[in-house]
Formats: structure tokens, C-alpha cells, sequence
């Protein structure tokens, strides 16, 4: 039996994908924050973050899981995930995927629910 589950659209999701919209998704409710987020490294390690909100420092949830990972020693991403209620993915957080991933780095979408409805390359 796989563990690997479909998206609305009957799209395969990895498990290891689903295991990053688990803990983006979780990190958004127990913050309180718009969105939630997580990657994964090459080396297979997650890094999950929330909004960043603060009068002098604003970054998606996207982008301060990036930073993380960076700040972390990653070297490259395997894959990216989102949780918001916003419908698409901003530029600039796939810009921040992209810088440490490359363009081909996936970037899951998913509504508060957790049911991704998106999956998008970085590039």
C-alpha cells in the first residue's frame, strides 16, 4: 500500500511533499500567521517558517524558510511548500527558491485546509 495521496486534480503528491504542507500548514495555525511554509533541503532536511511581521522586517513565510535553510548550511532545495489563502505564489518568494533550488525547484500551494491545489517550478 503507498502512501502517496492525490491533489484535487488527482495528482500524485509525494510523501515527502505532503510530510512539508503537514508542517507549513501547522506552523501556520499554532502562529497565528497568513501563511505557512517549508522546504526541504538537498541533504533531505526541513526547515518550516511562518510570516515575519515586524515594523522594520517583513518576509513571507516562504522567504524566511529559505533564509533558514541558508543560515542552516543548505546548499541546494529539493522542494518548497505553502500554506495561505492566497491563490498563487509571489514572485519573490519563488525568486528566493529559485536562488537556492534553480528553477526546476517544485513550490506546492495549498489552501488553509492543506489540500494543494498548485504545484509550480521555481524558475
Amino acid at each position: 500500500m503507498s502512501d502517496t495521496k492525490s491533489d484535487p486534480a488527482g495528482n500524485a503528491v509525494d510523501p515527502e511533499d505532503r510530510k512539508l504542507l503537514t508542517l507549513a500548514r501547522s506552523t501556520r495555525a499554532r502562529n497565528g500567521v497568513p501563511e505557512g511554509a517549508a522546504v526541504r533541503d538537498g541533504d533531505g532536511r526541513t526547515y518550516v517558517a511562518g510570516t515575519v511581521a515586524l515594523e522594520s522586517l517583513r518576509l513571507s513565510a516562504l522567504q524566511t524558510a529559505v533564509a533558514m535553510a541558508v543560515a542552516s548550511g543548505a546548499a541546494t532545495l529539493e522542494a518548497a511548500a505553502v500554506v495561505s489563502a492566497d491563490g498563487t505564489v509571489p514572485d519573490s518568494d519563488l525568486s528566493a527558491v529559485r536562488d537556492l533550488g534553480g528553477s526546476g525547484t517544485p513550490v506546492l500551494l495549498a489552501g488553509p485546509d492543506g489540500v494543494p491545489h498548485t504545484t509550480v517550478a521555481a524558475g
